[in-house]
């Protein structure tokens, strides 16, 4: 099984945004969101935690995942 990782804290530098304003913004769980930008792999992600971050960062999912492992 592959593994990801979710470029959240470069896409949050790169608009100028904390952590905890990704999770305002998105609706996404402050905790959560913690998790995964810290996480340098990971072989779950909530589906519905991906597309609001997708739609907060007004990107693709694809844009939002780095696959780490196959």
């Amino acid at each position: 099984m592959g593994l990801v990782r979710l470029k959240i804290r470069e896409m949050a530098e790169h608009r100028g945004w904390s952590l905890r304003e990704v999770s305002d913004r998105s609706g996404v769980v402050y905790s959560t969101l913690r998790t995964y930008a810290r996480s340098s792999g990971m072989a779950m992600v909530d589906a519905t935690a991906l597309l609001k971050l997708a739609r907060t960062f007004e990107v693709a999912i694809e844009d939002l995942i780095e696959v780490v492992e196959e």
